[in-house]
């Protein structure tokens, strides 16, 4: 019986239809910089790619 990856559940979720879901990337710094558009925009969730999923879905089980 293989442990979860904790680092994983705390950045990612899945969906009930199995998606899984990720925070946009440049909210940490230098937000002074940036257009408060673009940081509304970053605080939703994006739906990472086919086969990144996979492995994801790997390392929570």
């Amino acid at each position: 019986m293989k442990k979860t990856r904790k680092s994983i559940t705390k950045r990612f979720k899945v969906t009930k239809t199995g998606k899984v879901l990720r925070r946009q990337t440049g909210l940490d710094h230098n937000l002074a910089k940036k257009s408060s558009k673009k940081t509304r925009q970053s605080r939703k969730w994006v739906k990472v790619s086919e086969p990144e999923s996979k492995k994801i879905k790997k390392l929570l089980k």
